[in-house]
Order: structure tokens, then sequence, then C-alpha cells
């Protein structure tokens, strides 16, 4: 593989006619550009110049590698270019993981606006509810909520955004069954599980504020789904009880649908955290993307 420096030396003392012309063109020891010659048609195994103290004379083979050297060089000025005007603007695409939920009821909307403002960046959105490793898959971050801290790992992590959870049910199903007044008497109730099949379920409780202690109250699903969207449709058609993001609900509550239940109590609260392989060589454009997202995901979530 040529040195592309000893052909960049090469092609400027060609068009400078001479070593000592460009040498002196490019600020450069003569010496140190004879090695570079030297050095390209050792590898080559060719004359490319014939030089004496008074002639200085390009050989056939000389001149035919001159051509193709040039277009060595303009393609890997272009090469350059191309990186530098990415790492200069956003630009480019952006691949990306989240989940189900957070892809409809999160950023279906935050996405369009990001990219009206960002015209030339691309997006690549993955939504599933399964626990991607960015690295392995090629993502340049995921989203991921989560209630329990996340395990260490090599990957950067940057948290964004804080959501409280509570429980919904529809008013016909509180009419039907009666509003609890307090933790214990959920267990009178029906309810309504996110997650995938397990052995126990509980709802977290904590009463007025994050700080405050735990209250576990053990329930026995009649549904169970990894789908927000079904389980609040669920909720909605009087199904059972729910614990959702106070996001997820908002809507349904001030159209009457959806009630909350045991309101002065937190149900759960998550955490909605960004990871990136690096923060080294992170693009402009997955910066302007993480930092939008800073801004824009807590005035949805909140």
């Amino acid at each position: 593989m040529l040195d592309l420096n000893d052909v960049y030396f090469y092609v400027q003392v060609v068009e400078h006619r001479g070593i000592t012309a460009a040498a002196r063109a490019l600020d450069v020891p003569k010496s140190s550009i004879s090695r570079r010659i030297l050095a390209l048609e050792a590898s080559l195994g060719v004359r490319l110049i014939q030089r004496t103290s008074r002639r200085f004379v390009v050989t056939e083979i000389g001149a035919e590698f001159h051509r193709h050297a040039l277009a060595m060089l303009v393609e890997a000025e272009a090469a350059e270019s191309v990186v530098r005007r990415r790492a200069a603007e956003p630009s480019g695409t952006i691949r990306f993981t989240c989940s189900v939920s957070y892809a409809q009821l999160v950023l279906a909307k935050l996405i369009p606006r990001f990219m009206a403002a960002y015209p030339r960046v691309r997006i690549v959105q993955h939504a599933t509810n399964r626990c991607v490793d960015p690295v392995q898959e090629g993502f340049d971050l995921c989203l991921r909520a989560h209630t329990e801290p996340l395990p260490d790992s090599s990957l950067v992590q940057r948290s964004i955004a804080r959501t409280s959870w509570y429980l919904f049910a529809s008013p016909t199903y509180v009419d039907r069954k009666g509003m609890p007044g307090e933790p214990n008497a959920l267990s009178e109730h029906d309810g309504i599980a996110l997650g995938s099949a397990q052995e126990s379920y509980a709802w977290r409780l904590r009463e007025g504020h994050p700080g405050a202690p735990v209250v576990v109250q053990p329930f026995t699903p009649n549904l169970v789904s990894d789908d927000m969207t079904t389980l609040k449709t669920a909720a909605c058609e009087g199904l059972g009880i729910v614990a959702l993001p106070g996001f997820v609900g908002a809507a349904e509550v001030e159209q009457g649908q959806l009630v909350r239940v045991l309101p002065q109590w937190i149900a759960d609260l998550s955490t909605l955290t960004v990871l990136m392989p690096s923060r080294r060589g992170l693009l402009p454009s997955v910066s302007a993307f993480v930092g939008y997202l800073s801004e824009h995901v807590p005035t949805v979530v909140q």
C-alpha cells in the first residue's frame, strides 16, 4: 500500500519541475523530499524521475503515474472534505432505538420537528421492547426507560427525563367496583399489568412525593401486555386498574375516559436515559439530536 504522503510529495516535485523548487514552495528540507521520492520509487520498483545535478526529467512511467497520482489526491481530498463537513454541521443518518410506547406517545411528533430544524439529517428509528445493545447492533444511541438504576457498562449514560406513574381506571369500572381509599383496598380490585409473564405482580406506591416510603401492594392481573396502548385501551374499556406514566393517561383523563385512582399516591417513578457507545467522535447530528431530546422530552413526559 502506497504512502499517500510520498505520492503527494512526488506530485509536488513534478509540478514544480524539481526537488529544490518543491522544497522551497512547501518549506520542507530538500533531503526530506528526496527520501520520500526514493521511498516511493523503491516501493514501486521503478524510476519515476531521472535526475542529475543539471537535469530533471520525468520518465514515461513517471508521467503516467503522475496522472493517476493527481486523481488519487483529488479523491483523498474529497474524502476528507466529506468527513469535515459532517463534523461541522448536523447531517447524515442517525440510527437509534427506543420502546414502542415512547416511539408512539413521545417521539412521534418530536422527530418531525427535529428534522424540520435539521433538514440534512436522516433518521432510522427502531421501535422495540427488546433490550438492545447499541454497540453490537450498530445504533448511534438508544433510549431506555427504567425504574431501577441501569447496570454499569462501557456505554455512556445520560438521563434526560423523570416520569411519575399513576393508577388509572375508567369511570364505569369505578362505578361498578368502587373507588379504593387506600392501597390495601386494591386487593379487592382487578388489575392490568405492564410487562411480561412472571410469578408475581405488585404496585409500588408512594404517598405525596418521590421520597416517601414505598408501600408494596401485590395483585393478580387479568391482562398482561408489554404495550402501553393496549393496556390503556383495556382500562378505558373498564377491564381494571392499570399503572401508567402520567403523560400516557393524561389525555384520557381530560376527556373523561379515565380517572386517577388513589390520586394522592404515585405508582412509580421512571427515568429515561440515553445510552451511547462513546462521547469521543460524536457526530454533530447525534449530539444535536441528544440535545434536542434533552430539551423537549421532559415537556412531554412530565
